[in-house]
């Protein structure tokens, strides 16, 4: 059993362990808080994981500051619905959903209920035009099982309210390929979606035309979408951002979003009061300025979805697996760290100097689907 203590990296604790099959302990969670113990968002997560798993056993202690978890048979399933609360948005939960459901013993089909787009967690946005798009590529899904990873966007919903809904199905795979990323290229396009909920839809205009302001000095070829959801596709709760893709000439995605929602409540999930919405000007020109920063980062994805590139790497063949990133956010850090503790799988690590990239690259665990079923 491997033992860690506080409540950082909680959820890939939990989803590391139930891929590798080892049960961990948790122990002083928030222990010196004014509220201390697991967060309702973490208790989410827990019966989230109960819901695709078959054999599971989670223990918690009175005050929920220790929690020991041993792993199940993940199963997923169809016609599953949850119900991820108003304290993360749903990009919180994704992460372990898709990289759960591809080592299932049934492909997964999923509705999940709450908040789609804040400013603590990716997007839904985020996930439908940049993260599943990345995990089609380094899971190398055949088109047939490419149009089967779908995520759709059927209600939208904003702090502190919530309502939206999504619908995810994520295809099964007996085993990861080489993850061989080191060509960034160079931006060729940028495209975008700008949406607003429960606020005049004029909001997404404003928006598109400041982040253009700051694109359009740099490069012709930027087009931004608009989505003014209305009446029960808007949620319970007003706000507006925009996310923003920036494409480049070997198919790497690079991403960057800003939100303004009122009521929000920080990471924590204690409530930070009800907060103004920021002027639509202001929320379009810092997403532009934010994806020509990722973009200056280097590598072959932003800083977000760092972890999720070398969690593919690892969990790949036991070959030599290279990506080439940026430099590394706290996230990835940790993320390397549980990785040599789980899997036992430790990357080697080269710096460019000219461009300030680092070049990792290891021999995964060669992870397999040992609960796919037989045909």
């Amino acid at each position: 059993m491997l033992r860690f203590t506080g409540c950082c990296h909680f959820r890939q604790r939990l989803l590391l362990s139930t891929l590798s099959g080892k049960a961990i302990r948790i122990d002083d969670i928030r222990a010196q808080d004014q509220s201390p113990g697991l967060r309702d968002y973490e208790a989410s997560l827990l019966r989230l994981m109960e819901k695709l798993t078959n054999g599971c056993l989670v223990e918690i202690n009175e005050t929920g500051t220790s929690l020991r978890y041993r792993p199940g048979i993940i199963i997923c399933g169809s016609g599953l619905v949850h119900d991820c609360g108003s304290s993360r948005s749903i990009g919180y939960f994704l992460e372990v959903l898709v990289l759960l459901a591809l080592f299932a013993k049934r492909p997964l089909s999923i509705t999940l209920r709450g908040i789609t787009n804040d400013h603590v967690d990716p997007s839904i946005d985020t996930w439908r035009t940049v993260s599943l798009p990345l995990l089609r590529r380094a899971a190398g899904l055949d088109e047939a099982a490419a149009g089967s990873l779908e995520l759709k966007v059927v209600r939208r919903g904003a702090r502190p309210g919530g309502g939206g809904e999504v619908q995810l199905r994520v295809p099964l795979v007996r085993a990861l390929p080489l993850v061989s990323m080191s060509d960034e290229g160079m931006v060729k396009r940028v495209r975008g979606i700008a949406y607003s909920m429960r606020v005049p839809p004029q909001n997404a205009n404003r928006m598109v035309d400041a982040a253009r302001g700051v694109l359009n000095q740099l490069l012709a070829d930027v087009y931004i979408f608009t989505d003014a959801a209305a009446g029960p596709a808007a949620g319970n709760s007003p706000g507006y951002g925009i996310t923003l893709v920036a494409e480049t000439t070997s198919g790497c995605l690079i991403s960057a979003e800003a939100a303004a929602t009122t009521g929000s409540k920080d990471a924590a999930g204690s409530a930070a009061g009800d907060e103004p919405l920021v002027v639509a000007e202001d929320i379009g020109r810092a997403a532009a300025q934010l994806l020509l920063d990722e973009v200056a980062r280097g590598g072959v994805t932003d800083g977000t979805h760092q972890g999720l590139l070398l969690l593919l790497a690892a969990l790949g063949p036991e070959e030599m697996n290279q990506v080439r990133l940026g430099p590394l956010t706290p996230y990835a850090v940790h993320t390397l760290r549980h990785i040599r503790d789980f899997l036992n799988v430790q990357f080697s690590m080269r710096t460019e100097q000219q461009s300030g990239t680092i070049f990792l690259s290891c021999i995964g665990a060669g992870l397999k689907n040992i609960n796919r079923k037989v045909t």
